[in-house]
């Protein structure tokens, strides 16, 4: 049971420094995703990260940057500590002996068993922040109904069950598990194997901060560098209309933006995203692994 306990802090502490960390690249990274197709002739919304960054401040201050952070501060840390404590139950459960070090390959296998579990708490948690961040793109597009304006976290959920019930708010479920399942399953497995690497052999418990930082930063970018378009289908699925829908589905929506714009399309916001998750995964890694040592 202390290994649950230490797994649920250390993990609560890593969410919420990857948070304070990377919020502001993932709200410019969500604009860019769900900006509408413009008009034939017409230039997009933002031309790129750096006019969403300087739009975004000039229309709402820096605190732009940090919309939508309401409903993910509440829940990251829950979802780092049962993402880090699914993936400790199942290092357990792997374990030949009590402290044996686990291999790459067996910590792929916790990675992805961790994802399935987290898929489930991310799901709503994401559409109601990627509702937040996406709604002044979408104010300034041709349909008013997507251009609700909401007032929070809470009044996302709220018209989101008016409109589609509890199931509403696991729209998107399906490419949710097709990004964190894979995902996870690559950036622990990055992880174990970096540490390893700088180590110089399987016992990683000396390792400074510095390699921590390292092999964090590298297994983050990892995650979004192996699923960032099934990211993409998830974030234009969950600003979707309820009542008309512009897509049917996970397969649908990757053909449209695939016709519509090419493989650039699958691609929108990947700067924002990889410049965020360096930094951020670095410091989620480092206060997991600073915190869980400090608790012996």
């Amino acid at each position: 049971m202390a290994d649950i306990t230490k797994d649920l802090t250390a993990g609560t502490v890593g969410g919420a420094a990857q948070l304070i960390v990377g919020h502001p690249f993932d709200t410019i990274k969500v604009k860019l995703q769900s900006q509408p197709a413009p008009l034939p002739g017409q230039p997009p919304k933002y031309a790129g990260a750096m006019d969403a960054v300087k739009q975004t401040i000039a229309a709402e201050g820096p605190r732009g940057l940090y919309k939508g952070m309401g409903a993910p501060l509440a829940t990251v840390a829950a979802f780092n500590a049962l993402l880090f404590t699914v993936r400790g139950q199942m290092e357990a459960l792997l374990r030949s002996e009590p402290g044996a070090t686990l291999t790459v390959n067996q910590q792929v296998i916790c990675g992805a068993g961790a994802g399935v579990a987290v898929s489930f708490l991310a799901c709503p948690t994401e559409l109601i922040k990627c509702r937040l961040q996406a709604q002044s793109a979408l104010a300034s597009s041709a349909t008013s109904s997507s251009a609700v304006k909401y007032g929070g976290p809470v009044d996302v959920a709220k018209h989101v069950m008016r409109e589609a019930g509890l199931r509403g708010l696991f729209k998107g479920l399906v490419p949710t598990l097709a990004r964190e399942v894979p995902g996870n399953a690559a950036m622990f497995g990055v992880y174990e194997a970096l540490k390893q690497k700088l180590a110089g052999g399987t016992d990683t418990s000396k390792l400074g901060r510095g390699s921590l930082v390292v092999a964090g930063g590298l297994a983050g970018a990892t995650f979004w560098m192996s699923v960032y378009p099934t990211d993409v289908v998830k974030s234009v699925i969950q600003i979707d209309d309820y009542k008309s829908p512009k897509y049917s589905g996970s397969i649908n929506a990757f053909r449209k933006i695939l016709t519509s714009e090419g493989i650039t399309g699958l691609y929108r916001g990947f700067g924002p995203a990889m410049a965020r998750s360096v930094p951020a995964n670095a410091a989620c890694f480092l206060a997991y692994e600073i915190t869980r040592s400090s608790l012996g």
